[in-house]
């Protein structure tokens, strides 16, 4: 139903994000941090190899060229950004708190009060196009989505899951990660479609499963990652870098692989 640009390609003037949290708001902190004098800092550049897109040092920016990126005096890039709302399904959550001492405006729409998820995304829809946002982030949002809501801010809607994608969509990851033996595990930064945790890849974040690891250790060297590759991918769609396009997350022009952009940070 989608088959075309979901967004210009172009940076804007400044991006007005809505925040949506259900909790303690620990990657809204980290979107506040960074949208901190009404920027976005993105201080890693990339180059594009034959095998993909992969992460290079700061200060170097990529080039017309497949392989060789190249010095630039333009080093850290500078987007114009605002958390212009953030919305809790949740009374009471310290995200909320976050927000107030961030000087940003805040709702709480309690899902409880609603007959039904239509209801309440009816809602919710609301609330948002109110801000004439250009992105809706999803930051620990514990609510399934109906199509409705998803249509309406398609190509414009970001969520963070703590996991290898397609690997665990759901719940307890963590877990999952430790009781099936696997070696590793992550973070993904995903465009949010109406499939659950089925949107297509943006940017991964890996780490090792240690040999003592419970699912709180494993969960805690995660979040380390999610704090940093958040803002990165929103920084991309600020800069006019990053779209849904044809069902495909592009980044630059440039199809991503199934799995994202293959952060090493």
């Amino acid at each position: 139903m989608h088959n075309n640009d979901s967004n210009s390609g172009r940076a804007q003037d400044n991006i007005r994000i809505v925040v949506l949290i259900s909790g303690g708001g620990s990657n809204l902190q980290a979107i506040i941090d960074n949208c901190q004098s009404g920027v976005i800092e993105c201080q890693s550049g990339f180059i594009k190899s034959q095998t993909g897109f992969i992460e290079n040092q700061p200060g170097i920016i990529e080039s017309q060229s497949e392989t060789v990126g190249t010095q630039s005096s333009h080093n850290v890039t500078r987007v114009s950004a605002s958390i212009e709302l953030v919305i809790s399904n949740r009374p009471g959550v310290y995200g909320l708190e976050r927000s107030k001492q961030a000087g940003i405006d805040s709702l709480c729409i309690d899902h409880k009060q609603y007959p039904s998820r239509e209801d309440f995304d009816a809602a919710l829809i609301t609330a948002i196009k109110s801000t004439k946002p250009d992105l809706v982030v999803l930051s620990g949002f514990m609510r399934i989505l109906t199509p409705e809501f998803v249509n309406n801010f398609h190509g414009r809607l970001l969520n963070i899951h703590p996991s290898l994608l397609p690997k665990y969509p759901g719940l307890h990851t963590h877990q999952r990660a430790i009781e099936a033996g696997d070696s590793e595990a992550g973070v993904t930064v995903h465009f949010v479609t109406a499939e659950l945790d089925g949107g297509p890849a943006i940017i991964q974040a890996r780490v090792p499963v240690l040999k003592n690891d419970d699912a709180d250790a494993l969960a805690a060297r995660v979040l380390e990652q999610e704090h940093k590759i958040y803002p990165t991918a929103i920084s991309w769609f600020a800069e006019g870098r990053l779209s849904l396009t044809n069902g495909k997350a592009m980044l630059d022009n440039e199809i991503l692989p199934p799995q994202g952009f293959d952060y090493q940070g």
